[in-house]
């Protein structure tokens, strides 16, 4: 390697990221989801991984990357950033508009942790109900071995209607 090129260190590698999206992708289709598209970033808030199902509808590439960076970029899943935020509709507006749209505040943005309980990414996911996509991606997560935040789905997601 040439002395001025140095590598730069990733939050998560491309083999994890696949890893969580392939796993994220089959929960889908076990579960007899709608295609879903999913979105994985990095700690940066880069893409590492992007996979849309056919059938997806264009708009759902820049929903489930919203997703995952709104996760990342509060440092919550998008289910607490939800709930935190539904008697304060101007203030995620606002960080909608800062963001240049890419926030997503409803379920399907999950974080990914490493052994320490540290964020080193984020799954979005779109497609189905917003519950239904947070489902997939943390079951992505826990089959690429790492802890989902939150670490189980709604409830009722399997229930939940479009």
């Amino acid at each position: 390697m040439a002395e001025h090129l140095y590598p730069v260190a990733t939050s998560l590698t491309l083999a994890v990221a696949e890893a969580i999206t392939d796993a994220a992708l089959a929960a889908g289709r076990a579960a007899d989801l709608l295609p879903l598209t999913v979105a994985v970033l990095d700690a940066g808030g880069h893409t590492v991984v992007l996979k849309r199902e056919d059938g997806c509808g264009t708009a759902r590439v820049a929903i489930a990357t919203g997703k995952a960076s709104a996760a990342l970029g509060m440092g919550m899943a998008t289910r607490v950033i939800r709930d935190r935020m539904a008697q304060r509709p101007a203030f995620q507006a606002q960080l909608a508009t800062a963001t240049g749209g890419r926030f997503i505040g409803v379920p399907g943005g999950v974080l990914v942790l490493d052994g320490t309980g540290t964020a080193i990414g984020a799954v979005g996911i779109s497609g189905d109900t917003s519950d239904r996509d947070e489902y997939a991606a943390i079951a992505g997560i826990r089959a690429a071995g790492l802890t989902p935040a939150p670490a189980e789905p709604a409830e009722d997601w399997a229930d939940s209607s479009l």
